[in-house]
């Protein structure tokens, strides 16, 4: 008889990534009853984004869009799952050291959380828990994958190549084989024995030929109680991670939102001019719906802020420090305006651009009531969350309407939009203006501070650079020789829009049919008709700003300060 481990190494793996998928799910539900922020695989997952360098992070969001997010996560779970299976794999050689495993990998989901900006002593009970029940689920797991037999443990500690046939018991050697070792680990679960670690006796003379003839099916692997326990394992840690989502989701600020009544702006949105869409199939709405706006940040769980709690502090370079709660701002005066937002990350031809109406407090008439101090240049604005945007103070102090926004397009701000309070400043990318769930905004200098992207790569202001997007026809289409549209949206914001050129085959630039906007800070439609002809056609296309600046040709991609170049798309005209 061969000595061989009794439970094989791919059931201890899927023992581990059982186990580790419990412990995920426990954590999830503690979280989701304590704190959601404080997941650990949201935790470690705000470390990765936290280090990424800035050409991964336009490698992932140019890649997965909207969806780096979900990638990021899914990421982190597959090495999970990986490191699950080889500490199964340890536990079969000895309990402790899966145990050891799962405890080590415990720290590192604790340094996460514990390092997370705001983080709390209660933090660390979601991770400790989880750990407590992923150990416990590895335990019983391995328990069942042997035969409550004694013989089992008997059969597989026999070594009859040990001795000639008259051999005496010095023949017989529990420790020798990995099931004692396992069983004696874990307290002689795996033998089907109690909580002590007894050692099986050798058998008797008599006994061992019956022990060697019953060997191949006492010392077989029992897979039917395996996968009967990895079978609850999946069941426990699926409803554990769903009712732990449940739990987080129903403290999320949605029922908050919805006991919101929006004061009436102060100064109202300029009503729309007649012509500022042009309809046409495919081109973007002058007004991006709600649902539809693009959405960047480094929140892998949307902050959930109660707008009971929120308090907005204006403080550093200031002769008065100032505290606002949400009940403060909505009775300040509001101003309702239409603000296109276009992230940094926006590729030439891009998504990441959204207008919408926004209502807010301005934030230049806080800033005075705090009277600014000489030499302040820089506003270092705080999320919920710990992520920091830097503005330039002359940007929202040069009579731009840079807001404390409530609403979005006449509703209560979405969740992952920002509510309860975002900043929106016009004419700045969003990673140094727009910051959401605002809770902090420091008066202080640039030689001084650094916001969250600066240490990472990218410019510390970002002014919008000038372009434009071809959105109909699309990329590749296949089109029909004759008459046919080309429009899109070109942006300038606080500057305006003057005139939008197309060319088709590198011809001559055409003038465009430009949409009437209600001021300088919103995109602009643009249309031309075109008498398509048959074959392979390149349509490219520029914008020239109120002050005169036309688009530049030079490709440049986003980082470290927005990408530029005119956007050329291929189609084809059978």
């Amino acid at each position: 008889m061969q000595r061989n481990n009794v439970v094989p190494a791919w059931a201890g793996a899927l023992a581990g990534v059982v186990a580790g998928a419990v412990a995920l799910g426990v954590a999830q539900l503690v979280a989701g009853l304590l704190n959601p922020a404080a997941f650990p695989v949201v935790a470690v997952g705000n470390v990765v984004v936290d280090n990424t360098p800035a050409w991964l992070k336009e490698f992932a969001i140019t890649t997965f869009g909207s969806n780096d997010k979900t990638v990021l996560i899914a990421g982190v779970l597959v090495v999970l799952a990986l490191v699950a299976a080889a500490i199964g794999v340890l536990a079969l050689r000895r309990l402790r050291y899966g145990l050891v495993g799962l405890g080590a990998f415990g720290v590192v989901g604790i340094a996460a959380v514990v390092t997370r900006p705001g983080a709390g002593v209660l933090d660390v009970v979601p991770t400790l828990v989880g750990v407590g029940a992923g150990a416990w689920a590895l335990t019983w797991l391995l328990a069942r994958a042997v035969r409550e037999s004694y013989g089992a443990a008997e059969a597989a500690s026999y070594d009859p190549s040990a001795s000639d046939a008259s051999s005496d018991a010095s023949a017989w050697d529990p420790a020798a084989s990995p099931a004692p070792a396992i069983a004696a680990a874990s307290g002689g679960l795996l033998s089907g024995e109690g909580p002590t670690s007894k050692a099986p006796e050798a058998p008797s003379e008599a006994e061992r030929p019956a022990v060697m003839r019953a060997g191949a099916e006492l010392h077989a692997f029992d897979r039917r109680r395996l996968l009967g326990g990895v079978a609850g394992g999946v069941v426990a840690a699926g409803a554990a991670t769903l009712v732990g989502r449940l739990l987080a989701g129903s403290q999320e600020a949605d029922s908050a939102r919805v006991a919101i009544a929006l004061p009436k702006p102060t100064v109202p949105a300029k009503p729309l001019p007649q012509g500022v869409d042009f309809g046409i199939n495919g081109l973007s709405p002058f007004v991006t719906k709600n649902q539809d706006f693009y959405r960047v940040d480094t929140a892998l769980i949307v902050p959930r802020v109660d707008p009971q709690q929120w308090k907005l502090r204006i403080h550093g370079m200031v002769d008065r420090p100032i505290e606002l709660t949400y009940a403060d701002l909505l009775k300040r005066p509001l101003t309702e305006e239409y603000v296109t937002l276009t992230c940094v990350s926006n590729e030439v031809g891009g998504e990441y651009i959204g207008n919408a109406r926004w209502l807010g407090a301005r934030m230049a008439d806080l800033l005075r009531e705090a009277g600014l101090q000489s030499g302040a240049d820089m506003l270092l604005s705080t999320s919920d969350d710990g992520f920091t945007a830097g503005t330039p103070v002359d940007v929202v102090m040069d009579g731009r309407d840079a807001l404390f926004a409530i609403a979005m397009n006449g509703q209560v701000l979405p969740v992952e939009h920002g509510f309860p309070v975002r900043q929106v400043v016009p004419g700045l990318y969003g990673y140094v203006s727009a910051t959401k769930w605002v809770v902090d905004l420091k008066v202080t200098r640039f030689d001084q501070d650094e916001a969250y992207w600066t240490p990472r790569g990218w410019s510390a202001k970002g002014p919008i650079k000038t372009e434009s997007r071809i959105d109909v026809p699309k990329a590749g289409a296949s089109l029909t020789a004759g008459r046919t549209a080309i429009a899109g949206v070109a942006w300038a914001q606080h500057t305006g829009i003057d005139a939008v050129e197309v060319r088709v085959d590198r011809g001559e630039w055409r003038q465009a049919k430009l949409a009437q906007v209600p001021g300088l800070d919103t995109w602009r439609q643009w249309s031309l008709e075109w008498d398509a002809t048959s074959g392979r056609h390149t349509i490219e296309v520029r914008a020239t700003d109120a002050a005169g600046h036309t688009q530049t040709e030079q490709q440049a991609p986003p980082a470290p300060d927005g990408a530029s170049g005119w956007h050329s798309i291929q189609v084809k005209v059978a």
